[in-house]
């Protein structure tokens, strides 16, 4: 379990720490100097049961709670101190707000000085103290007089705290691993360390992990986990861990290091958010200091569902920080006011793939209330039901900090089709994979309906015209089902319905016949239409409306000026445009070496490529072509 003092300055924080586990937790020089707190201060103590107890000691002065904010977010237990003889003070309400809006309701109070104070001055104080909690999640809290220099009450309140720790125990460890960072140093001999707290998952020692901000690529070389030697780390704990790949100035308070799945900063963050009652009221696009776990970045919060928030409400809100920031669902975070002042607000992480545009919509709006639901089976089914093109489960599983082993966990528990071919994976509902098929299956019919002498639609005209919103990945495995099912056919790349075929006159057969042997010998560099109607003597204007006629009922492609390609030729091409891509190094096609391995003159393979981009199988970028759409179907 881990600690976290509470209260304002000088009102024996650091002390309490003390008279608990013997440790000074004051460790800059400064801070002995002048006798008050600075920055985030730890000790630890063992327990009977072979666990260990760990403080964090915060700075109580007004000016360092963005200090004490980096180290509030990760305790399980609050311990207010709060001097008999001063009181409730203004630093002890604004941490005791922040405790509030961090979820904390697990906690004690300290009662120090009590030896400076007549008994009904502490009783007076008490009375203040319990009311101030009765509006809180620490309502009831239990209250504990003491004085850390005669000792008197610290082992009842050492009692208690171990009572309470064993009462806990570990937290469950669940999720990709998440540390955030609030010192990072170096040590000869030893090199880069970083100490935080474990908000999620386990680490352990060669393991490879992911710093953000940085982008960098590190390896576990040695854990200390509650300050003892470990060969891992888990959620709730306190650890340093020693790095490899990175130096320390690359690592600052508030950086994470992160199972790599879970290093995708955000710039919009959709939140829950709850103003506090003394604040004044907030306005939409509001300027703010965001502090989630040791991050502290400024920004502006967007009002989902008005323009002014008031005091004592709650509202859905955007985040919109200064700069990328690490978060996960449901991480909790303080807003302070544009001077960094005073505490406004605060709240938890819903989504944070927010989107910029339509963000207020009924829509939106739907799938923050499916995010705040609690139960993960709940949750999914809803945002599956609110999907009608699809929840991309990649990013669901960021957010969700679900890790890629898990996945199947969850789709096999809740109803659902996954299209997984290929990346993104997206999952449906059955109800909106069946409502998805029979759209497709109604817009192939009118396409049919329109113009009776074409064959049909490739996969991707098919999706443009059924559901352009939902990925071609996933488009792909529907079309592939549809096949299954023996509701869709497909010739070459063209898609149609089963029953829908395409035959020719008498007469444009017959010349067909005498067409199509002349298209065979050199399949990748065809005659043009006018050699073909001098080779058949055949006027040329005939022989160029059959072609069109053809091309429109997919038996050949107009791949450049006067040159149609049978199918089976334009299906090499497109493999041979593949395999020239996976050669390259950054898998790109040029007209060079496409001319080279299809034995024509580079204008033809030119023609070629080109005729690849306009029908979306690859995108022209600068002088190269690179594969876009493998699922067009050559």
């Amino acid at each position: 379990m881990i600690i976290g003092t509470a209260g304002h300055i000088d009102h024996g924080k650091t002390s309490l720490v003390k008279a608990l586990t013997g440790t000074d937790a004051d460790r800059l020089k400064e801070e002995k100097e002048r006798g008050i707190t600075l920055d985030l201060g730890f000790a630890y103590t063992p327990l009977p049961n072979g666990e260990v107890l760990g403080f964090i000691d915060v700075p109580g002065h007004e000016k360092l709670v963005h200090n004490m904010l980096a180290g509030a977010t990760g305790i399980d237990f609050v311990l207010l101190v709060v001097a008999a003889d001063d009181g409730l003070m203004p630093q002890t309400l604004e941490h005791l707000q922040i405790i509030d809006l961090l979820g904390l309701d697990r906690g004690a109070v300290a009662l120090t000085k009590t030896g400076l104070v007549t008994p009904e001055r502490a009783r007076e104080v008490e009375a203040q103290i319990n009311a101030q909690l009765a509006q809180t999640g620490l309502a009831g809290s239990l209250i504990f007089p003491v004085d850390s220099l005669s000792g008197l009450g610290i082992a009842e309140l050492w009692e208690y705290l171990q009572t309470q720790a064993e009462t806990l125990g570990s937290r469950p460890s669940k999720g990709g691993f998440r540390l955030a960072v609030d010192r990072s140093f170096t040590l000869k001999g030893i090199g880069t360390v970083v100490t935080g707290t474990v908000f999620s998952g386990r680490v352990h020692t060669d393991q490879s992990l992911r710093v953000w901000p940085g982008d960098i690529d590190v390896r576990v070389r040695g854990i200390h986990a509650q300050n003892q030697p470990a060969q891992q780390g888990a959620t709730g704990q306190r650890c340093a861990l020693n790095l490899a790949g990175v130096e320390k100035q690359q690592i600052e308070r508030g950086a994470w290091v992160l199972s790599p799945f879970l290093a995708a900063p955000s710039n919009r963050i959709d939140v829950e958010l709850r103003l506090l009652d003394d604040a004044p009221p907030l306005k939409h696009w509001s300027a703010v200091h965001i502090h989630l776990a040791a991050t502290h970045v400024t920004g502006r919060v967007a009002l989902l569902e008005g323009e002014v928030l008031q005091p004592g409400q709650t509202m859905l809100a955007q985040l919109v920080p200064d700069r990328p920031i690490c978060a996960a669902h449901f991480d909790r975070f303080i807003l302070r006011d544009a001077s960094a002042a005073k505490t406004l607000a605060g709240g938890r992480v819903l989504d944070i793939h927010a989107p910029l545009r339509h963000r207020r919509s009924p829509q939106r709006l739907a799938v923050l209330e499916a995010w705040s639901l609690l139960d993960e089976q709940q949750r999914f089914a809803r945002l599956l039901e609110l999907s009608v093109n699809g929840l991309n489960l990649d990013e669901f599983a960021v957010n969700a900090n679900l890790p890629p082993d898990q996945h199947d966990a969850l789709t096999g528990q809740v109803p659902c089709v996954l299209a997984s071919s290929r990346a993104p994976v997206t999952a449906f509902s059955p109800a909106h994979w069946q409502r998805l098929g029979d759209a497709a299956f109604d817009a192939m019919a009118r396409a049919h309906a329109e113009s009776e002498d074409s064959l049909g639609l490739n996969t991707e005209q098919l999706r443009m015209r059924t559901a352009p919103q939902v990925t071609r990945a996933a488009f792909a495995d529907l079309i592939a089902d549809l096949l299954s099912q023996g509701r869709f056919a497909k010739d070459g790349s063209w898609l149609h319905l089963p029953d829908h075929q395409i035959r020719l006159n008498a007469e444009d057969e017959k010349l067909w016949q005498d067409v199509k042997p002349l298209l065979e010998p050199a399949p990748f560099q065809p005659p043009r239409v006018r050699d073909i109607g001098n080779a058949l003597g055949v006027p040329e204007v005939t022989v160029r409306n059959l072609m069109r006629r053809l091309a429109r009922k997919g038996m050949v492609y107009l791949v450049a000026h006067d040159h149609y390609y049978l199918p089976e030729a334009v299906t090499a091409l497109g493999q041979i445009v593949r395999q020239t891509a996976d050669a390259h190094p950054k898998a790109e096609v040029y007209a060079a070496e496409f001319r080279t391995r299809i034995d024509t003159g580079r204008k033809l393979a030119i023609h070629i490529l080109e005729f690849f981009d306009r029908v979306g199988y690859t995108r022209r970028v600068n002088d190269a072509h690179r594969i876009r759409n493998e699922l067009i179907g050559f």
